[in-house]
């Protein structure tokens, strides 16, 4: 089997986290590999802004529905997106999708939050002081896992793929 299309099938949503820093350099690059991301018009809308400082951590996990986990994160990244843009969700998404894929391609493990236009998303820009343009698309906490969980239950494959038609 391809060795990418082996990665993507093993990428599961980890919310456990050994208490180990990520380095720089990895956030860098995972953040480098996010910016590559397909763009609608390539307009790019997004920004990244990457949180170590545990108090942070805390306070975003405070506020968020469901990433209480982040409280225990070594890092989060927090993706979002200039609100005059027209395919902010689009765009934003894939740039998300690429963070997850980099983090398990160096073995850090990665769970997405859904951000945008969600109650708690204004009180995180506030606490991160981005600006009022920028709206939060998604939350992903980061960090070295214990181990990587058996698959949850997909849809299997003949249940989702048509050919030609519906």
């Amino acid at each position: 089997m391809n060795e990418f299309v082996e990665l993507i099938k093993s990428r599961r949503s980890i919310r456990g986290y050994e208490k180990r820093p990520i380095s720089k350099e990895i956030l860098s690059d995972i953040i480098d590999a996010a910016r590559l991301a397909p763009s609608a018009n390539n307009m790019q809308p997004w920004e990244f802004t990457v949180i170590t400082e545990k108090a942070t951590l805390a306070g975003i996990a405070d506020l968020t529905s469901w990433g209480k986990f982040i409280k225990e994160a070594a890092a989060a990244i927090i993706v979002s997106g200039n609100s005059e843009s027209p395919h902010i969700v689009e765009d934003c998404s894939a740039a998300t999708e690429n963070i997850l894929l980099a983090a398990r391609a160096y073995k850090v493990g990665s769970c997405w939050v859904a951000g945008y236009k969600r109650a708690y998303s204004e009180h995180i820009q506030k606490l991160l002081g981005m600006p009022k343009e920028q709206e939060v698309v998604s939350i992903i906490g980061l960090g070295y896992y214990y181990a990587n969980p058996e698959p949850i239950n997909k849809r299997p494959l003949e249940k989702v793929l048509h050919w030609e038609k519906y």
